[in-house]
């Protein structure tokens, strides 16, 4: 069934203006007909089509579910966004479906690009959520400055995967099963060794993510799917 993403549904009974669109201009669907919701928030609804807008559909609560988490740890990658948006666009994707529970776009010294436009980010988890029938929409953070967001505290694992020279172990042998992980992938160019040097002193382990050397987004999803093969 077609899961429809609903943020406001509690507080009110109109599904966004591109949903409705979708549900009754692209599906057809019409009056009566039962559609499936999730406010990204961790809930599904049970619902039928009370008043068939393209612009305002209205729906009818029939049933509220909270679905179970899926995995038994948070695991949050913050990656410096690539040059080429499509290829941030497609880790972004593919980690949603894989399942994260939060990104965070790092400007680091050797970042490519700067900027970047969160709703377009945004709309792709979204949409990743929807495909893979999941419940929880990942916290998407903009760009954060790399000195401040080592900075921030957090209870877990947190690991760096960069490509300086040192002793760095594979992710197995320093993450836990079960353990919260936050990890960072650096630039096309890698992290500087002096933010290196600034992640270890704030608690962060060294990783490595195998003998290839790895794009930036190839290096997120390894990460992230690491995880959660050793948490299997």
């Amino acid at each position: 069934m077609q899961i429809f993403y609903t943020p406001e549904i509690e507080t009110g009974s109109v599904l966004p203006e591109e949903e409705s669109q979708h549900c009754i201009r692209v599906l057809r669907l019409a009056e009566g007909d039962e559609i499936k919701l999730t406010d990204g928030k961790g809930y599904f609804y049970r619902a039928s089509i009370a008043r068939a807008h393209p612009k305002h559909c209205e729906v009818k609560i029939l049933e509220k579910q909270r679905q179970a988490r899926l995995w038994n740890f948070r695991l949050h990658v913050a990656v410096a966004p690539t040059k080429n948006m499509d290829r941030m666009e497609w880790f972004v994707e593919k980690a949603a479906e894989i399942g994260i529970d939060g990104i965070t776009c790092l400007n680091c010294r050797f970042s490519e690009r700067r900027e970047i436009k969160p709703a377009r980010l945004e709309k792709i988890l979204i949409s990743a959520i929807k495909q893979s029938q999941k419940a929880t929409l990942p916290e998407l953070n903009g760009m954060t400055g790399f000195n401040e967001f080592v900075r921030r505290p957090f209870e877990g694992r947190k690991l760096i995967a960069h490509c300086n020279e040192g002793e760095k172990p594979l992710i197995r042998d320093r993450y836990r099963r079960g353990e919260d992980a936050l990890i960072l992938i650096g630039p096309e160019g890698d992290f500087s060794p002096e933010e290196v040097k600034l992640a270890m002193e704030q608690g962060f382990e060294p990783v490595s993510l195998g003998e290839s050397r790895l794009r930036t987004e190839t290096a997120a999803l390894v990460a992230c799917h690491t995880v959660h093969v050793l948490n299997q």
